[in-house]
C-alpha cells in the first residue's frame, strides 16, 4: 500500500513539477532554518550538563541588601574564606567545595610572551567536582605543588609544539610579581558548552601568599573575587543548605557598622550549574552568559517559519484540489473510504516532507558557518557526535508532514463522488475563507519579524549613538602597573609632550566597566551625620580623570593638584548620588561632610550624570576620590589626527618600561559596543530569518497567484476583448491578495507591539516602539506581495485573447 502511495506521489510530482517544487522548496527552506535554530537551542540548553554530577553541582553567589531589604548588588563570586568555611560547617552535606580565581597573567617561554585571559588559580579538588578529562599527569597532585599548573591541550601545543609538556616551565607575571610555573598535567580543552573555560589551572597556594598567608586570607570577607562551587552529597537538597545559610553567615561574618547581624545585609544563594548560562546575569560573572529569553525568541522564530512553510503547502495543495477531484471521485466509487484517502494523502505529504528534509540538510550544512558567525557558537552537524539530531530530524519530518498534510487530507478526502463525476462540485466558501486566513497568518508572521528587525536595529543605533555624558572616542586603556603608578607624575609630564596625547589618568575602573566597588556611607543631612541606606559605587582616580574623559562639572570644582587635602579628604559625587543621599540640589552638596569607608572628608564638586556602565543599567550613584593605591588602569585621550603616531609612541614607551609585557590596549568606544554584542546577534538573526520567512511567503504567494491567474484566463481574455487595459487587469487580480496582506498587518501590529515592548523593558534606556516602524513593515510586506502577484498578473494580462479562449 505504502509503495503505491510513493508511486502516486512521484506521478503527481511529474505532473505538476512547478507547484510541487514550490511546495518542496518552501518546506526545505523552513526546515533548514528550523534545523539551524534547534541546533543552537540544543547547544544553549546543554551547558555544563556533560559533568558527571551536574545535578549535584551548585555555584554559590553573594548578594548585598539595603536596610529596606532591597538587593543592591548580586555577585557571582565570593570572598576567599567562604569556600573552606562551607566545607568545614557542612562537612556531611557537601562532598566537595572548590574555588577558582580568574586573572590575566603574562606567560613567557624561551621565545615568546603572551597575555593569557583564561588563567585560573584553583583548589586541588577542582577535578573531583568538574568532569574535565586529563590526558597526561596527575591533576590532583599537580595543584598541591605551589608551582603546579595544569594546561589544556591547545595551550600545550601553543607553547611547546609537539614536545612533551610535562615538567616544562613557564615564567608567570602578575603585576610586579613573578613565579616559575611547572606543567604537571595536561587536560583536554574544556568543552565550548561550559559557563567558563580555563586554559590554565594553577595552585591556589600562590594566591594564599598574596593575601598574606592563610590566616589573613580567612579574615578577608570583602574581596569577592572567587568563583565557589559545591558538590552536594547524595540525597542532600540545595534547599537544606540554603535554610542554614543565615546562621552560617552570622557565625562567621562580622556584624555591620550599625551592629546588625550579617544575614540582614548579605546572603548566599545556590545556583544549579546547569542554570548558570541561561538564567544568571549577575553583576559579576566568570564569563558573559546568555539568556533564556533569547532561547525562547529563537524557538518562536523556528516555529513561525515552519508554520509559514506549512501554510504554503496547505494553500497550494487545496488551491489545486480540482486537479485531483476526479481521482478522489473514482477512488470512492471503487470502494475507498475516507480514512483510506486520508492515509494516502498524509503519506504523500510525509514523502514530500522527507524529500524536503534531504534538501534542508544540504541547505543547513551550507549555511551553518554563516549561522555560527551570527550566533557566536561553534556548531557541528556531525551526526556521529550528535545522534540526537537524527531523532530530531525524524520527529521534524513527522510533525511537519502531519501539520502540512492535515487540512489538505481532510479537504481532499471530503469530495462527494457524484458531484465530482458530474463536474458540478464546487469548493465551498468556508474553505476559501480558511485559505485566506492562512495567507493572512503567513503575512502577519512575516510583518512581526520585520517589525522585530526594525526595532532591534533602531535600539542598537540608539545605544551606539546616545550621548553618554563623556568622551569615549580616541580613549585607549592599558593596565596600570607599579612602575607607572610610582613614577606617574614624571611619566605624565613626558607623555603630554607628544602631540597625539591630550590627557591621561589613572583609575580603579573606567567607563564601560562594571561598578562593583562600594563601601558604607554617612552624609551630613539637615545638620546631622546620617548613615545612608544606599549603595554608593566608588571609583578611585587621579586628578585628571574628569579632564581625560571630558566629564562636565554640574557645580563646585574638580580635584586640584595644588591642594594636598584633595588626596585625603575631597570627594566628587555625580548628580544621582546627590539625589540618593537626599540633598535638595547639587549646590547644597558642596561642602557637606561625607564619611565613605574609612575616609572622612567633604564634597568639593558634583559632576553631571554620565553613563559609566552600558545602557542595560541605570546610572548609579557614584563617588570619586583620590587614593594612594588601587589604580588598575591608565587611560589616554588621544588626538584623532595623530592617533596612529601616539599609539606607536606609547608602544615604544611601554616596551622600554615593561619589556616583558605585551602592549595590549582596548578603546572605551569599542568596549561599549562589545556590551551590545548579544543584541547585535539578535538583530542579525532576526534579519536573516525574517528574510527567509518573506522568501517562503513569496514562494507561496507566487504559487497561489499563478494558480489564480490560470483559473481566470478565459475571464481575462473576455475583459481584454471588451477593452480592459493591462493595468486594470493587474489591479483586478492583485487587489484580493493585497487585502489579505492588509488584514495580516492589522493582526500583526498588536502582537509585534507587545513583544518588542517587552524586549525593550530589559534596557534601562531604550527607544519607544514608533508607529513609523509598523508603517514601514507593512509597506515592505505590501511591496513584496505586490511585486510577486503583479509578476503573474502582468504575464496573464498580456496573453492573446485568442489563446485565452483555447484554455481548457
Amino acid at each position: 500500500m505504502f509503495r503505491n502511495y510513493i508511486k502516486i506521489a512521484i506521478r503527481n510530482l511529474k505532473k505538476n513539477p512547478v507547484f510541487m517544487m514550490i511546495n518542496i522548496l518552501g518546506l526545505s527552506v523552513g526546515m533548514a532554518a528550523s534545523i539551524l535554530i534547534f541546533m543552537f537551542v540544543q547547544h544553549e540548553v546543554s551547558y555544563d550538563k556533560y559533568h558527571e554530577n551536574s545535578d549535584r553541582i551548585y555555584r554559590v553567589s553573594r548578594s548585598f541588601f539595603n536596610q529596606n531589604g532591597e538587593v543592591n548588588l548580586h555577585l557571582g563570586h565570593l570572598a576567599p574564606p567562604f569556600g573552606p568555611l562551607l566545607k568545614s560547617d557542612f562537612n556531611e552535606e557537601l562532598e566537595e567545595v572548590v574555588r577558582v580565581l580568574n586573572t590575566n597573567v603574562i606567560l613567557k617561554d624561551d621565545a615568546n610572551i603572551f597575555e593569557e585571559r583564561r588563567f585560573y588559580f584553583s583548589d586541588p579538588e577542582v577535578f573531583k567536582v568538574f568532569s574535565w578529562e586529563v590526558v597526561d599527569g596527575n591533576p590532583e597532585e599537580a595543584l598541591n605543588f605551589p608551582d603546579g599548573m595544569v594546561i589544556s591541550q591547545s595551550m600545550a601545543k601553543k607553547y611547546f609544539g609537539n614536545a612533551e609538556p610535562i615538567g616544562r616551565s613557564l615564567e608567570m607575571k602578575i603585576g610586579s610579581a613573578t613565579a616559575n610555573m611547572q606543567v604537571r598535567a595536561v587536560m583536554k580543552d574544556i568543552p565550548d558548552n561550559s559557563h567558563f573555560k580555563a586554559d590554565f589551572l594553577a595552585s591556589m597556594e600562590l594566591v594564599t601568599e598574596f593575601y598574606g598567608g592563610y590566616e589573613a586570607m580567612m579574615k578577608n570577607f570583602g574581596s569577592n573575587n572567587f568563583g565557589t562551587y559545591i558538590l552536594l552529597a547524595e540525597g542532600v537538597t540545595s534547599q537544606s543548605i540554603s535554610d542554614q545559610i543565615p546562621s552560617f553567615l552570622n557565625r562567621h561574618v562580622n556584624v555591620g557598622d550599625d551592629g546588625s547581624a550579617p544575614s540582614n545585609w548579605t546572603s548566599l544563594q545556590l545556583w544549579p550549574i546547569t542554570d548558570i548560562h541561561l538564567h544568571s546575569n549577575l553583576d559579576s560573572e566568570l564569563e558573559p552568559n546568555s539568556s533564556i529569553e533569547y532561547v525562547y525568541i529563537y524557538t518562536a522564530i523556528a516555529i513561525f517559519i515552519l508554520l509559514i512553510a506549512c501554510i504554503n503547502f496547505m494553500n497550494l495543495a487545496t488551491a489545486r484540489s480540482a486537479k485531483r477531484a476526479m481521482e478522489v471521485g473514482l477512488r470512492k466509487v471503487m470502494g475507498a473510504d475516507r480514512q483510506l484517502l486520508i492515509r494516502q494523502f498524509m503519506s504523500e505529504t510525509i514523502i514530500l516532507t522527507f524529500l524536503a528534509l534531504l534538501i534542508a540538510v544540504v541547505l543547513a550544512r551550507l549555511t551553518l558557518p554563516v549561522f555560527g558567525d551570527f550566533t557566536g557558537k561553534d556548531l557541528s552537524m556531525n551526526l556521529l557526535d550528535h545522534p540526537e539530531y537524527i531523532l530530531g530530524m525524524l520527529v521534524l519530518v513527522i510533525v511537519v508532514g502531519m501539520l502540512a498534510g492535515s487540512y489538505p487530507s481532510l479537504f481532499l478526502s471530503g469530495f462527494q463522488p457524484v458531484k465530482v463525476l458530474k463536474g458540478t462540485y464546487k469548493i465551498g466558501s468556508i474553505h476559501e475563507k480558511f485559505r485566506s486566513a492562512l495567507v493572512i497568518g503567513q503575512f502577519a508572521i512575516s510583518i512581526i519579524l520585520i517589525v522585530a528587525v526594525l526595532v532591534v536595529v533602531n535600539q542598537l543605533d540608539y545605544m551606539k549613538n546616545k550621548e553618554l555624558g563623556f568622551e569615549k572616542d580616541q580613549v585607549i586603556v592599558l593596565p596600570a602597573h607599579a612602575e607607572l603608578v610610582e613614577n606617574y607624575e614624571t611619566l605624565q609630564d613626558r607623555y603630554m609632550q607628544h602631540p597625539g596625547i591630550e590627557a591621561l589618568t589613572l583609575a580603579s575602573r573606567v567607563p564601560s566597566g562594571r561598578l562593583l566597588d562600594a563601601q558604607g556611607t554617612k552624609a551630613e543631612v539637615n545638620g546631622d551625620l546620617t548613615t545612608m541606606d544606599i549603595r554608593l559605587s566608588d571609583i578611585h582616580v587621579s586628578h585628571s580623570f574628569m579632564e581625560t574623559f571630558g566629564i562636565e562639572m554640574a557645580t563646585g570644582r574638580d580635584f586640584n593638584y595644588q591642594l594636598a587635602s584633595d588626596s585625603t579628604e575631597a570627594f566628587l559625587l555625580n548628580q544621582s548620588a546627590v539625589r540618593a543621599i537626599g540633598w535638595s540640589s547639587d549646590e547644597e552638596a558642596i561642602g557637606k561632610s561625607l564619611h565613605y569607608g574609612i575616609r572622612r572628608g567633604y564634597v568639593v564638586g558634583v559632576v553631571k550624570d554620565f553613563h559609566f556602565e552600558s545602557l542595560h543599567q541605570p546610572i548609579s550613584p557614584m563617588v570619586f576620590m583620590i587614593p594612594n593605591d588601587r589604580f588598575n588602569e591608565v587611560a589616554f585621550k588621544l588626538n584623532a589626527e595623530n592617533f596612529d603616531e601616539a599609539i606607536a609612541y606609547l608602544r615604544q614607551e611601554w616596551t622600554a618600561l615593561r619589556p616583558d609585557f605585551p602592549f595590549n590596549y582596548y578603546t572605551v568606544a569599542d568596549r561599549f559596543e562589545q556590551q551590545y554584542e548579544a543584541e547585535e546577534r539578535v538583530g542579525t538573526v532576526f534579519g536573516f530569518f525574517a528574510g527567509l520567512a518573506i522568501l517562503i511567503s513569496v514562494l507561496g504567494l507566487f504559487g497561489l497567484s499563478a494558480y489564480a491567474t490560470e483559473q481566470r484566463t478565459k475571464e481575462i481574455g473576455v475583459r481584454k476583448v471588451m477593452g480592459a487595459s493591462i493595468g486594470s487587469i493587474v489591479m483586478l487580480l492583485g487587489k484580493d491578495f493585497l487585502k489579505l496582506v492588509l488584514f495580516g498587518f492589522i493582526l500583526a501590529v498588536p502582537i509585534a507591539w507587545y513583544g518588542m515592548s517587552s524586549w525593550l523593558d530589559g534596557f534601562a534606556y531604550s527607544i519607544s516602539v514608533s508607529w513609523l516602524v509598523f508603517i514601514m513593515a507593512g509597506l515592505i510586506a505590501a511591496i513584496i506581495a505586490a511585486l510577486t502577484v503583479s509578476s503573474q498578473s502582468i504575464r496573464a494580462a498580456m496573453i492573446n485573447p485568442v489563446d485565452a479562449f483555447k484554455v481548457e
